[in-house]
């Protein structure tokens, strides 16, 4: 009867005398196993001083202000390392990226023209786009150069082959009072980037080689007006990845590439060497779609944005790739141009793809006579003086 008549003061304060220090906590919790209600509540929740606090205790006597700055801090760490990944993926280039804007972007008449004087100096329009027969067939129109950037000592093969070709623009296109103009390189930038509605509504789409459509409509699009080309680049079915009228134009680096085009369309016995692979040997083909670049374009491109010398020994041959050759001969054919895919990565990144439909890297590039790192320079002016702009990061 007497312990039962206890006061709670006596149970509290035989309880710990009876326990050692380092047991305090665990004696104290079992002292007061029979306590209920608000007496038993607090004693549960009580703790010695000695003993550290754990961190969600921390956050828990943190203050909703002091939480939310906490939260603030975090996400700016977060920004700043992905800010930093994105800056370290080009390292010889700055990030250009022009956002898709929800409207149409306005179209001045010349606008192009007027910019890309800046990077070519004065040079005229009045070159035709496409090589036409009247030139070399009543003019004769000599050439300072030989393939790629003239036709010198190529005329004759080159006649043949314009006799069953044709130069003309679409009307569809020579009759817009502003073009607008998309370039769609083959980059892999162009992977996940649903940029395929965006570039259909252009008037002119320019593509690549044997750059892909089918299955990467909705990165790439699926309208194609031009596709520039060489013979080892084409696509052995061209009616596959292209529009029923869209125009074929080649780019001629050397005199076999006018042979190879007029065997095809004439159906004359096939060329099988001069090339470093094997181009197609049927190719169902419109000759009415068959286009032959002007190499004024070749040589602007090589001797204004690259410096290179238009005379070259042989086993240099140092030459524009068929992307800065489109972006040059869209500042020519439209009165705006935007770019897509454009941009290799870094070169110390070996990993990296570089086609956005295939896995070969940056190797695959040696030998080829195409100085990257220069024309990402190039390009990079052109951004800068506004002359394109970009649909994909750079």
């Amino acid at each position: 009867m007497e312990e039962a008549g206890q006061s709670r003061e006596e149970i509290s304060a035989q309880t710990p005398s009876s326990c050692p220090n380092r047991v305090r906590r665990k004696c104290s919790l079992s002292g007061t196993a029979g306590l209920t209600g608000r007496e038993g509540q607090v004693a549960r929740g009580s703790r010695d001083d000695s003993s550290p606090q754990e961190p969600y205790h921390l956050l828990k006597n943190m203050t909703s202000k002091s939480r939310w700055k906490l939260l603030a801090m975090l996400a700016l760490v977060l920004v700043v390392m992905v800010l930093y990944s994105i800056s370290r993926e080009d390292r010889y280039i700055e990030l250009f990226y022009f956002p898709i804007p929800e409207k149409k972007e306005p179209c001045f008449q010349g606008e192009a023209e007027r910019k890309a004087s800046k990077l070519f100096g004065n040079y005229s329009r009045d070159q035709p786009i496409f090589l036409r027969l009247k030139d070399y067939f009543w003019v004769k129109t000599p050439s300072a150069y030989e393939l790629p950037y003239g036709t010198k000592g190529s005329e004759d093969l080159l006649l043949r082959v314009l006799a069953i070709t044709s130069y003309s623009i679409p009307e569809s296109i020579q009759s817009l009072k502003c073009r607008r103009c998309v370039v769609v390189g083959n980059g892999h930038r162009l992977r996940n980037s649903s940029l395929g509605d965006v570039i259909n509504k252009y008037d002119v789409v320019i593509r690549l080689n044997n750059a892909p459509v089918t299955g990467y409509e909705s990165d790439v699009g699926s309208k194609t007006t031009m596709r520039l080309f060489y013979p080892e680049s084409a696509h052995f079915n061209p009616k596959v990845e292209n529009n029923p009228d869209t125009l074929l134009v080649l780019v001629a680096f050397k005199a076999m590439d006018f042979h190879w085009i007029e065997t095809i369309l004439s159906d004359k016995k096939r060329v099988r060497k001069g090339f470093w692979k094997q181009p197609p040997l049927i190719w169902d083909v419109n000759p009415k779609q068959i286009r032959i670049l002007n190499p004024f374009f070749m040589e602007i491109a090589a001797d204004k944005l690259l410096s290179l010398p238009m005379q070259q020994p042989r086993k240099v041959k140092q030459k524009p790739t068929t992307g800065l050759l489109a972006i040059t001969l869209a500042l020519h054919l439209c009165d705006l141009v935007h770019i897509a895919g454009f941009g290799y990565p870094d070169t110390h990144n070996k990993k990296q793809t570089i086609h956005y439909y295939e896995q070969i890297t940056l190797k695959s590039m040696a030998g080829s006579g195409h100085n990257v790192s220069q024309e990402a320079l190039a390009i990079k002016r052109m951004l800068e003086i506004g002359a394109v702009k970009n649909l994909t990061y750079f």
